[in-house]
């Protein structure tokens, strides 16, 4: 029984190997380098979303938990479930994703199951989560710093945040990248698009990602170029269907890019990648485009500066439409510092991005727990 593998639960994202957030690709990259460190790690899947079940794909057990499904209940519901599975199965460490899973962490406590959590970023001050969801999220990560073993921030500002707020030390573990996927330049033709021929955004149609800001500002510019927006929303949403039905021939609306090759290329064809992200931490989106070579315009914000290490790797515009303006002037008449900012972002890519130095820091993080 001493060569026993250490064993991993993880749940709170959507499941192996389903990949489009954040978090799915957290729980992705880390899972496939733990098996290969011989980790034993079970990922709960949202039963939902996946019309195969096998029981392991690549070396990782995989749970199919049900939910109660609706848009402000089914993660909630899911990890409840997730948790109460986790403390009766064989897991040595309980790994959690989302702040709001932090009341959850009461029932590991009461079962001895060490746990840790990575809580991401403001979930409480986002705008889809208005009135009692942001208190919700308030409350729950408030709750996550009180019963979990371990809190894993992924910015130093994030655990700046959680020191200020909660009074709560943490550990920085940042999302990892994976730089240098090579593309060929020949997919953006689906979109009738050509090298550098557009602007671009990544993300979900949701209010705090600010692509509505970033349009209205884009439009009211004198550009020829287009702006590309790549992302969505899983449901009829009325903030998106109002972004998609602004009428100006500049603008395309792709939704959803799954294949990795096509999101590669539509990154690093572009003239210059918008990041209007206003809550979180470590951004995967803003790591793409560091490592796909992308020229960055960003939202000033804490996270993004320390992103972009204080302009080293980006410019800045403020959360005002006439600032997107100027700022999509200023690279509209400076070809020479966009090509010079598409040269050198790779750099911005230190050690902490690296997914293997990741999961190394979460290895010493699990292994510790599971000792104590």
């Amino acid at each position: 029984m001493q060569n026993k593998p250490l064993h991993v639960a993880i749940f709170g994202a959507k499941g192996y190997p389903y990949v489009y957030g954040g978090y799915d690709t957290m729980v992705k990259e880390l899972c496939e380098r733990l098996v290969k460190k011989n980790v034993r790690v079970t990922v709960y899947c949202h039963r939902s979303l996946f019309k195969e079940r096998p029981p392991q794909v690549n070396g990782i057990d995989l749970v199919y938990m049900p939910a109660i499904e609706s848009k402000s209940f089914t993660q909630l519901t899911h990890s409840f479930f997730c948790m109460i599975h986790a403390c009766f199965s064989s897991a040595d460490v309980i790994f959690v994703v989302n702040s709001g899973n932090g009341p959850f962490g009461l029932i590991s406590r009461m079962m001895r199951k060490p746990t840790a959590i990575n809580v991401d970023g403001l979930e409480w001050l986002r705008p889809k989560w208005k009135g009692i969801g942001g208190k919700y999220f308030y409350w729950a990560s408030k709750m996550a710093t009180k019963f979990y073993d371990q809190l894993i921030n992924d910015s130093d500002e994030m655990q700046r945040v959680y020191q200020e707020l909660f009074q709560a030390p943490s550990k920085v573990i940042a999302y990892g990248s994976n730089p240098g996927l090579q593309a060929d330049p020949a997919l953006i033709q689906k979109w009738q698009l050509e090298k550098e021929g557009y602007y671009l955004i990544v993300g979900r149609l949701i209010p705090d990602n600010n692509a509505d800001l970033i349009i209205e500002g884009f439009t009211k510019s004198a550009s020829k170029r287009k702006l590309v927006v790549v992302g969505d929303v899983p449901y009829k949403d009325e903030f998106a269907e109002r972004l998609k039905n602004i009428p100006d021939d500049r603008l395309l609306f792709t939704g959803y890019v799954k294949d990795q090759q096509e999101l590669a290329a539509l990154y690093r064809n572009c003239y210059a990648y918008f990041h209007g992200h206003e809550y979180g931490g470590t951004n995967p989106a803003m790591l793409k485009a560091l490592g796909y070579d992308c020229a960055i315009l960003a939202l000033d914000t804490p996270f993004n500066q320390e992103m972009l290490q204080q302009g080293k790797h980006g410019w800045y515009f403020q959360k005002d439409t006439e600032d997107i303006v100027a700022v999509v002037e200023k690279a509209e008449s400076s070809p020479e510092a966009m090509l010079q900012l598409r040269q050198t972002s790779r750099q911005g890519l230190t050690q902490k991005y690296d997914w293997d130095h990741v999961t190394e820091q979460y290895l010493e993080v699990f292994r510790q727990l599971a000792g104590r």
